[in-house]
Protein backbone atom coordinates (compact mmCIF):
# COMPACT_ATOMS: atom_id res chain seq x y z
CA UNK A 1 0.00 0.00 0.00
CA UNK A 2 1.45 3.36 -1.04
CA UNK A 3 -0.06 6.75 -0.26
CA UNK A 4 1.12 10.05 -1.71
CA UNK A 5 1.21 13.06 0.60
CA UNK A 6 2.28 16.65 -0.10
CA UNK A 7 4.86 18.06 2.29
CA UNK A 8 3.15 21.02 3.98
CA UNK A 9 4.78 24.32 4.94
CA UNK A 10 3.76 23.61 8.53
CA UNK A 11 5.62 20.26 8.51
CA UNK A 12 8.89 22.18 8.79
CA UNK A 13 10.52 23.15 12.07
CA UNK A 14 12.61 26.18 13.07
CA UNK A 15 15.62 24.75 11.21
CA UNK A 16 13.66 24.75 7.94
CA UNK A 17 13.42 21.02 7.35
CA UNK A 18 10.58 18.57 7.98
CA UNK A 19 10.30 17.95 11.72
CA UNK A 20 11.24 14.49 12.99
CA UNK A 21 7.69 13.77 14.17
CA UNK A 22 6.16 14.14 10.70
CA UNK A 23 7.39 10.86 9.14
CA UNK A 24 5.83 9.02 12.10
CA UNK A 25 2.47 10.60 11.16
CA UNK A 26 3.07 9.60 7.53
CA UNK A 27 3.71 6.02 8.71
CA UNK A 28 0.34 6.16 10.45
CA UNK A 29 -1.40 7.36 7.27
CA UNK A 30 0.03 4.44 5.31
CA UNK A 31 -0.94 1.94 8.05
CA UNK A 32 -4.49 3.25 8.13
CA UNK A 33 -4.71 2.97 4.33
CA UNK A 34 -3.41 -0.62 4.53
CA UNK A 35 -5.94 -1.50 7.24
CA UNK A 36 -8.77 0.03 5.20
CA UNK A 37 -7.71 -1.61 1.92
CA UNK A 38 -7.40 -5.03 3.52
CA UNK A 39 -10.80 -4.77 5.21
CA UNK A 40 -9.20 -5.41 8.61
CA UNK A 41 -10.99 -2.51 10.27
CA UNK A 42 -14.44 -3.92 9.52
CA UNK A 43 -13.37 -7.45 10.46
CA UNK A 44 -11.97 -6.39 13.81
CA UNK A 45 -14.80 -3.97 14.61
CA UNK A 46 -17.26 -6.80 14.04
CA UNK A 47 -15.41 -8.78 16.72
CA UNK A 48 -15.11 -5.77 19.09
CA UNK A 49 -11.35 -5.78 18.56
CA UNK A 50 -8.98 -3.16 17.21
CA UNK A 51 -5.41 -2.58 16.18
CA UNK A 52 -3.23 -0.76 18.69
CA UNK A 53 0.27 0.60 18.11
CA UNK A 54 2.79 -1.11 20.39
CA UNK A 55 5.94 0.53 19.03
CA UNK A 56 7.35 2.42 16.08
CA UNK A 57 10.84 3.18 14.84
CA UNK A 58 12.03 5.61 12.20
CA UNK A 59 15.38 5.86 10.48
CA UNK A 60 15.90 9.32 9.00
CA UNK A 61 17.97 8.96 5.81
CA UNK A 62 17.70 12.43 4.22
CA UNK A 63 16.33 15.84 5.13
CA UNK A 64 13.01 16.79 3.57
CA UNK A 65 11.83 20.30 2.69
CA UNK A 66 8.74 22.11 1.44
CA UNK A 67 7.66 21.86 -1.34
CA UNK A 68 7.80 18.15 -2.06
CA UNK A 69 5.55 15.16 -2.42
CA UNK A 70 6.37 11.97 -0.60
CA UNK A 71 5.13 8.45 -1.19
CA UNK A 72 4.93 6.35 1.94
CA UNK A 73 4.50 2.62 1.78
CA UNK A 74 3.25 0.08 4.28
CA UNK A 75 3.54 -3.67 4.06
CA UNK A 76 3.19 -6.39 6.65
CA UNK A 77 6.47 -8.27 6.91
CA UNK A 78 5.60 -10.68 9.73
CA UNK A 79 2.53 -11.87 11.58
CA UNK A 80 2.85 -13.40 15.02
CA UNK A 81 0.28 -14.71 17.46
CA UNK A 82 -1.25 -11.35 18.42
CA UNK A 83 0.98 -8.84 16.65
CA UNK A 84 2.24 -7.90 13.22
CA UNK A 85 5.22 -5.95 11.98
CA UNK A 86 4.47 -3.26 9.40
CA UNK A 87 7.41 -1.91 7.41
CA UNK A 88 7.33 1.67 6.13
CA UNK A 89 9.35 3.59 3.57
CA UNK A 90 9.15 7.29 2.67
CA UNK A 91 10.25 8.22 -0.86
CA UNK A 92 10.75 11.86 -1.87
CA UNK A 93 9.88 13.10 -5.36
CA UNK A 94 12.27 16.07 -5.02
CA UNK A 95 15.20 13.97 -3.86
CA UNK A 96 14.36 10.93 -5.98
CA UNK A 97 15.44 8.87 -2.97
CA UNK A 98 14.26 7.17 0.20
CA UNK A 99 14.19 9.81 2.93
CA UNK A 100 13.06 7.63 5.86
CA UNK A 101 12.13 4.08 6.72
CA UNK A 102 11.10 2.14 9.77
CA UNK A 103 8.60 -0.25 11.21
CA UNK A 104 5.63 -0.39 13.50
CA UNK A 105 4.40 -3.20 15.70
CA UNK A 106 0.61 -3.48 15.73
CA UNK A 107 -1.22 -5.63 18.27
CA UNK A 108 -4.77 -6.89 17.87
CA UNK A 109 -6.36 -5.72 21.10
CA UNK A 110 -9.58 -6.52 22.93
CA UNK A 111 -10.55 -3.18 24.44
CA UNK A 112 -13.16 -4.77 26.73
CA UNK A 113 -10.68 -7.09 28.46
CA UNK A 114 -7.72 -4.73 27.90
CA UNK A 115 -5.62 -7.60 26.56
CA UNK A 116 -3.98 -8.60 23.29
CA UNK A 117 -5.75 -11.44 21.47
CA UNK A 118 -4.84 -13.91 18.76
CA UNK A 119 -5.09 -12.43 15.28
CA UNK A 120 -8.28 -13.85 13.73
CA UNK A 121 -7.86 -16.16 10.74
CA UNK A 122 -9.87 -13.88 8.46
CA UNK A 123 -7.44 -11.03 9.25
CA UNK A 124 -4.51 -13.34 8.50
CA UNK A 125 -6.16 -14.20 5.18
CA UNK A 126 -6.62 -10.50 4.34
CA UNK A 127 -2.91 -9.95 4.98
CA UNK A 128 -2.06 -13.03 2.91
CA UNK A 129 -4.08 -11.61 0.00
CA UNK A 130 -1.89 -8.50 -0.01
CA UNK A 131 1.54 -9.61 1.21
CA UNK A 132 1.49 -13.38 0.74
CA UNK A 133 0.58 -16.43 2.83
CA UNK A 134 4.12 -16.87 4.21
CA UNK A 135 4.00 -13.41 5.82
CA UNK A 136 0.57 -14.08 7.34
CA UNK A 137 1.65 -17.41 8.82
CA UNK A 138 -0.70 -19.39 6.60
CA UNK A 139 0.60 -22.72 5.38
CA UNK A 140 -0.33 -23.86 1.92
CA UNK A 141 -1.83 -27.31 1.61
CA UNK A 142 0.20 -29.56 -0.64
Amino acid sequence: MIVSIPVLWGDQDALGHVNNTVPIRWFESSRVAYIEQSGMHEMLTGLSLGPILASTTCHYRKQLFYPDTIHVGARVSKVGRSSMIVEHQVYSDSLQAVAADGESVIVVFDYASQRPVRIPEKVRQAIANIDGPEVAGIRRHE
